[in-house]
């Protein structure tokens, strides 16, 4: 959907964007300021106040007009949080927040829900959102060659849309809020270079659907990639887990940690590192490095025990908020996305996590 702005609206807008950018908000919050309405800190509030006056800013009511004529929905296209991993409430939460801030401007956001071990889901409500006929997307692209029909869809009928988590670099269409995938491998290659200076490494990927989770393998790319570019030699024994239930893993490490004994370092691609935590303290092989990925609460109390060395974070709910709030200036003022915006590779031990922000 797109809308017509005038020379003073287009004023208007550069105007909202600097004040926002000198005050180090969101144009929401700036929005809010200009509307009088609650939900922003008094001394932001203040700040943001004294910037209008700097500027002699007037606001005009081009954004109140479009929010109370007109109601535009986005649909949130991302896995649920399973008993497997709790990572996915994570980015919902970032949604959520975000969804109640921009309401009050006629934003409705809709959640669309699937299982990250089952394709056929993934299938059932995306055709939900393309019947609903939404205004714009936020998608966690777990099955590529499903996401590529799906934003073939959206692009056909002209729906903006934001990837987060997994970024599909090939596609000049997507905004995109996530980690850089392919680097957090490599920081991975990092630690494990100096933590594992002559042992073996095993890595780890744990998913039903491996095929189709391709950030899995760009992390992978990313550890490899740091041993062969500083020429240093590993030896890096890989295992593709395709059952994420605990009796499966521990199988599959029963086989090979007793093969493999020379094993030193263990890295795990995604959040579901816990459970190779539980097989390590219940073999008491706890001395082994771990590092795996995510602050959710079955990791952190593996981290606080000594188990898993380094957790690699990504903020997740930072992403959805940010994803929402892209939209919301796309739908209200057609600001223009940035297509790639990296999230910071924190990287946690229990000695940082403490006060610790997702």
């Amino acid at each position: 959907m797109y809308y017509y702005m005038d020379e003073g609206q287009e004023r208007s807008l550069v105007g909202v964007k600097e004040i926002a950018r000198r005050a180090g908000v969101s144009i929401a919050t700036v929005d809010r300021v200009l509307h009088d309405r609650t939900g922003v800190s008094q001394a932001t509030k203040t700040k943001i106040l004294a910037i209008i006056k700097e500027l002699d800013y007037q606001p005009n009511i081009f954004a109140r007009r479009l929010s109370s004529n007109k109601k535009m929905r986005i649909a949130v296209l991302i896995p649920s949080a399973s008993e497997a991993s709790a990572f996915w409430e994570l980015p919902l939460q970032g949604v959520r927040n975000a969804a109640q801030e921009v309401a009050q401007y006629g934003i409705v956001v809709q959640e669309f829900l699937f299982d990250q071990d089952d394709a056929a889901t993934f299938d059932v409500q995306a055709g939900n959102v393309l019947e609903g006929r939404f205004d714009a997307v936020i998608l966690a692209p777990m099955f590529v060659d499903r996401a590529e029909a799906f934003l073939d869809a959206c692009d056909r009928t002209r729906i903006p849309y934001v990837l987060i988590n997994s970024d599909m670099p090939e596609r000049e269409t997507r905004c995109y809020y996530g980690p850089d995938l392919y680097q957090s491998g490599k920081m991975a290659g990092h630690l494990l270079r100096y933590l594992a200076p002559e042992g073996d490494i095993l890595l780890i990927n744990i998913s039903k659907e491996m095929d189709a989770h391709h950030h899995l393998l760009r992390k992978e790319e990313g550890l490899r990639a740091y041993f062969s570019i500083n020429r240093l030699e590993r030896s890096i024994h890989k295992v593709d887990i395709r059952d994420t239930a605990y009796s499966a893993i521990a199988a599959a490490l029963d086989d090979l940690l007793k093969e493999e004994a020379q094993i030193q370092a263990i890295f795990v691609t995604n959040s579901r590192v816990a459970s190779v935590a539980r097989y390590l303290e219940e073999h008491d092989l706890a001395h082994k490095i771990l590092i795996g990925y995510d602050f959710i609460p079955e990791n952190v109390r593996y981290l606080e025990h000594d188990v898993i060395d380094f957790l690699i974070c990504q903020k997740p709910a930072e992403q959805g908020y940010r994803a929402i709030n892209a939209l919301y200036n796309k739908l209200i003022y057609g600001v223009d996305m940035k297509q790639l915006n990296y999230m910071p590779i924190d990287l946690l031990t229990k000695e940082n996590l403490k006060g610790y922000q997702n």
